[in-house]
């Protein structure tokens, strides 16, 4: 079965809900095997958005995606990433024509700053402008703001035309809840949830092991299965290998009892400010 589910980004393209991750991957020679093979499982299996960053393995990371999209280009989303270091605007230009040599491809969908950095916002959004231009990205978003970067963003004139925001949001880490997460969705952006569920940790969280038995489970579906219930949530968790991959895509098809939401709220509480 494909993964179906997906939700609208600002533009109107509409991408999947659950896509795979590549923070980790092409980091050791031995393990692409492993790796290009998860990620072509995943694309045959509906989850056709791939993330990934320069910053991934030095690069590496997207090496592998182009050997994992090799011949089937047109089914993939591709977001990739630019290290704040290289947020200038030629900064970006230059990232951005790298990442294409690496990733094999003419034009990356969704180009992010990767985090806010030192660089002026709209120094990084004049060259995130000129790759739109170009072609050489269809739209650009940004990774781990704050509500207040987020306000200094609108603040830019073509700051309108962000289409995601990237940030850790996962049971234990729900601070997004506060005020970022309602902000996006008062605007119509999508959050693109990294860390869905908590760099594994979650899959050994001896918290969620009643539910997961209840549902017929492991932990870390369950987790991502709590991610993935919402509107307008994008969740890119990283499977090394295909069994891996599998076992997100069937997180896709758990629906959670209003029950168990409420006991995941009182065992994995939202805290009640970010301050």
């Amino acid at each position: 079965m494909s993964a179906s589910r997906k939700t609208t980004l600002p533009a109107g393209e509409a991408i999947p809900v659950l896509g795979q991750g590549t923070a980790g991957i092409g980091e050791h020679s031995g393990s692409s095997r492993d790796e290009i093979a998860a990620l072509k499982t995943g694309i045959d299996l509906g989850m056709t958005l791939i993330d990934t960053a320069e910053s991934y393995a030095d690069g590496g990371a997207e090496q592998v995606v182009a050997e994992a999209i090799d011949g089937q280009r047109e089914k993939v989303f591709i977001v990739s990433k630019v290290h704040p270091h290289h947020a200038s605007r030629l900064g970006v230009v230059t990232s951005c024509e790298r990442s294409l040599r690496r990733l094999r491809t003419d034009r990356i969908d969704l180009f992010l700053l990767h985090w806010r950095g030192n660089v002026p916002l709209a120094e990084t959004l004049d060259g995130f402008e000129a790759l739109r231009s170009a072609g050489k990205i269809r739209y650009w978003g940004v990774g781990n703001f704050l509500i207040r970067d987020l306000k200094d963003l609108a603040a830019i004139p073509v700051g309108k035309l962000v289409q995601v925001n990237q940030i850790a949001y996962n049971l234990c880490r729900r601070d997004i809840e506060c005020d970022l997460l309602p902000w996006c969705r008062e605007r119509g952006v999508p959050i693109m949830a990294h860390s869905p569920i908590c760099g594994g940790h979650l899959a050994r969280d001896g918290r969620l092991a009643r539910a997961a038995e209840r549902y017929g489970c492991s932990r870390a579906q369950l987790a991502l299965a709590w991610v993935l219930r919402q509107d307008g949530i994008v969740a890119i968790p990283k499977a090394g290998n295909v069994r891996h991959v599998r076992e997100n895509r069937d997180a896709l098809d758990l629906r959670l009892a209003p029950a168990d939401l409420v006991e995941l709220d009182r065992i994995f509480a939202m805290p009640r400010s970010t301050t």
